[in-house]
């Protein structure tokens, strides 16, 4: 038996299934990690990220946070820094306490008070406060702290660090993203009950695909746990890529209806027509997030597997769940029915037949400047989080001030091993401190200054700076973090430090933040380039031509290249995530647009239709479903990005329904135009088309 005739035989037993499963995928949805520390996803063997478990070995130090005090005294903040010691997994708090070090103000090294104290606008005297935690940067325990931290620390304090930025990120997605959802549900409905024929499928299929995004996410506790960014955008990516199943098989089925009464029949051969269809479909799409695997930041690989995964499991649901609720809801949606609202295209495809040289004029235009302008995009992202926040959160807050009244822009650890001379120590120290930018530079000498025997310090104050392996150098910088400054100095501080200790490790935001640049720039090539030789020979082998793949990707990539040209034109600075993202999913998601109307065009020509009646036909034929499958991605993401406070979350939504807008125009008009021009060629280098030169 026919698999298609098995699943509408047992469709009541596929819903009970299909709800059951329901139960596990909520409480597995439940259950997954979220990794909201996007530094975490460097590759473990690069100097920072050994750093950090070096220090976490030696110190039990893994993240740390800055309080700002301002206008307390002394004795209250000793108060409250007690009460922050006694937190669970704060490890050590750093500040000037006289009572504890038992050295006097005044003995310290005057570069060390500006450090702890400063004046803000107002002229109220704040301090700062270090705190370490046992727990590393994006652990649970670290974030529970951070937030008992602010509870005890009350309104006259602020906290920053990235544990902070990872403590008010998680509170904003955990607030949005059941809206994001929301939207893109409620904009992708009213787009399916404008643009389909009947006034229920529209909620028929959203249940369908809703179950499969539900299943996708509750299967991610298998992997441990998943970015911040793949949950935000997983449930609104399937919806949206995804979507064009459903309305493929619910067109199969009305016209297979019309000829077959028998209903089960002809759902029968509609899931057989679909599913081959949808196979042929989703694989490019597949093929992008794919793509994102092979980032050697790993974010990439997280967002691109969750992805692919929501991609099959809308394949699975479309052809066995979506099947089964038609056919128990057939009376009602025959009674629901209505005509579609889509104008005749007809004479819309006449007119791009008739000016298609001037369509193919812009085309070439465009290409170059286009070319240029999306590579300028590219090195105008931006890397530094907390830019991308609300400029009221907590975090944000606290990062201004640390840099405005403290003039601090990021704080950097180097590990230095502990047998290293203190001759070199000091030559290190000088080295290090004449460094652009360097604000401070200590060790524990240059803590305490040469008049004070480190015999005297109490050992709750030497064991937080020095160990048996290694002893700390607490660097900080006036850079902000993700700037050229910031970069250049992380370099220079790297080789002084490997000059007098090869083993010298530098860890900290900024460093890591400069290791992030580099890689990225490596896995925008690595990656673009996989998508397009992966999605080059699906093309290739659905299409058996060895020139339609060119022709089909170089569309797309014109209209991938407007959409980032958009961006640098109008002053948009995009997150560093977002270019890699687009130029794989708007090529693996749209080019299906392209594919669509090319089997068309080819079909018709085989069947005897001279060139520019096939290219006519395929085009008319082709417009509805290809402006149905864009208004789906379009407003299924254009919601997301204008209500997301998450400037990561928007800015990629925002290209993606841009993007799906410019692919759409471009394979309705520039796609028909150079089938106009090279018709003979794709004749010549196809499959069973040479035949077709003599029409």
């Amino acid at each position: 038996m026919k698999l298609s005739n098995i699943i509408v035989k047992h469709r009541i037993a596929i819903l009970i299934i299909s709800f059951l499963l329901m139960i596990p995928a909520l409480l597995g949805f439940l259950n997954t990690r979220v990794n909201y520390d996007l530094l975490s996803y460097l590759p473990s063997e690069i100097d920072t990220m050994q750093g950090q478990e070096e220090l976490k070995k030696e110190f039990g130090t893994g993240g740390f946070a800055f309080v700002i005090f301002n206008g307390m005294s002394d004795s209250d903040i000793a108060t409250t820094a007690d009460k922050i010691k006694d937190i669970d997994h704060v490890k050590s708090v750093l500040y000037y306490n006289e009572s504890e070090i038992g050295i006097p103000k005044e003995f310290l090294p005057s570069k060390i008070q500006e450090v702890f104290s400063a004046t803000d606008s107002s002229g109220t005297s704040e301090t700062l406060v270090a705190v370490l935690f046992d727990t590393g940067t994006s652990e649970d325990a670290t974030l529970d702290a951070i937030s008992k931290i602010r509870q005890v620390s009350g309104s006259q304090a602020l906290v920053s660090g990235m544990s902070a930025l990872v403590v008010d990120l998680k509170n904003l997605v955990e607030k949005e993203q059941f809206i994001y959802v929301a939207i893109a549900a409620i904009l992708a409905v009213l787009a399916m009950l404008i643009f389909l024929d009947n006034w229920l499928i529209p909620f028929v299929f959203l249940l369908s695909i809703g179950m499969m995004i539900l299943i996708n996410l509750g299967t991610n506790i298998l992997l441990g746990e998943i970015s911040f960014v793949t949950m935000a955008l997983s449930a609104v990516l399937q919806l949206a890529v995804t979507m064009d199943y459903s309305i493929f098989l619910w067109h199969s089925y009305e016209e297979e209806s019309t000829t077959e009464k028998n209903k089960l029949k002809a759902m029968s051969t509609a899931i057989e027509k679909t599913f081959a269809s949808v196979v042929g479909s989703s694989i490019t799409t597949i093929a992008g997030f794919v793509a994102l695997m092979f980032m050697t930041f790993t974010l990439g690989f997280d967002l691109g597997l969750v992805m692919a995964k929501g991609v099959v499991f809308g394949v699975i649901g479309c052809v066995t769940v979506l099947p089964a609720l038609i056919l128990a809801l057939d009376k009602i949606l025959q009674k629901t029915a209505h005509r579609p609202l889509l104008p005749n295209v007809k004479k819309l495809s006449n007119r791009i037949l008739k000016v298609f040289p001037a369509i193919l004029i812009i085309f070439a235009i465009s290409v170059i400047p286009s070319f240029i302008f999306q590579k300028q995009a590219q090195d105008e992202v931006y890397y530094d989080m907390g830019g991308s926040m609300p400029k009221d959160m907590e975090y944000v807050i606290a990062n201004t001030k640390l840099q405005e009244d403290f003039h601090a822009g990021s704080t950097d650890i180097a590990l230095i091993s502990s047998n290293t001379s203190e001759e070199n120590i000091r030559q290190m120290l000088t080295d290090v401190e004449n460094t652009n930018g360097v604000k401070f530079a200590l060790t524990l000498e240059s803590l305490i200054g040469n008049r004070i025997p480190e015999e005297i310090l109490p050992e709750s104050v030497t064991e937080i700076i020095k160990g048996d392996k290694w002893q700390l150098l607490l660097i900080g910088s006036a850079y902000k973090k993700a700037t050229d400054e910031a970069n250049t100095q992380a370099n220079s501080l790297s080789n002084t430090l490997k000059k007098y200790d090869d083993k010298a490790l530098l860890i900290g935001e900024g460093p890591a933040t400069k290791d992030m640049i580099e890689l990225m720039a490596t896995d925008f090539t690595v990656v673009n380039t996989i998508s397009i030789i992966a999605i080059f020979f699906i093309i290739a082998l659905v299409t058996k031509s060895l020139s339609l793949p060119f022709i089909l990707i170089a569309v797309i990539e014109v209209a991938i290249f407007i959409n980032l040209t958009i961006s640098h034109l109008t002053g948009t600075h995009l997150p560093f995530i977002a270019p890699i993202c687009i130029s794989t999913i708007q090529l693996g998601a749209t080019v299906d647009y392209a594919i669509l109307m090319t089997t068309r065009y080819k079909s018709e020509r085989l069947s005897g239709k001279d060139k520019k009646e096939a290219i006519y036909i395929a085009l008319h034929t082709s417009i509805p479903s290809i402006v149905v499958s864009s208004a789906g991605l379009f407003v299924a993401t254009l919601g997301v990005a204008i209500y997301s406070n998450m400037d990561m979350i928007s800015a990629i939504c925002m290209l993606l329904a841009r993007g799906a807008i410019i692919s759409m125009v471009m394979v309705i008009t520039v796609l028909p135009s150079l089938f106009m021009v090279f018709d003979k060629l794709i004749c010549n280098t196809t499959k069973e088309m040479k035949k077709c030169l003599k029409n």
